[in-house]
């Protein structure tokens, strides 16, 4: 089993996860991180760190969400450090829908 991010960190991508993940296996796409399921070690130590609760085991989420976590993780770089969220964090944090904005992670 792993967790996953899912959509509502979208445009949010709080890092406070980051901090307390073991195997430090969150990755940062451009507006949203990810976990590398293959280094999850389900420990759930994130899901409460999350501020908007975008953490989920994989089990509770919708299947696209694990699909996208492993993809991500392949394309982007490892976080391990906790950085500022992004500046609209604070508008999209109870934004519902924001999965149109995944599109702009594959924006060159």
């Amino acid at each position: 089993m792993t967790h996953v991010v899912t959509g509502k960190c979208i445009r949010c991508k709080y890092t406070d996860c980051v901090e307390v993940c073991p195997v430090e296996c969150f990755y940062e796409a451009k507006n949203m991180l990810v976990i590398n399921p293959d280094e999850c070690i389900d420990c759930g130590v994130c899901v409460s760190e999350c501020p908007v609760g975008a953490i989920q085991s994989e089990i509770d989420a919708e299947p696209m969400w694990l699909k996208i976590n492993s993809e991500y993780s392949k394309r982007f770089s490892k976080i391990l450090q906790r950085k500022a969220p992004m500046a609209e964090a604070e508008i999209y944090k109870d934004h519902v829908g924001k999965e149109k904005f995944l599109k702009e992670n594959d924006d060159d």
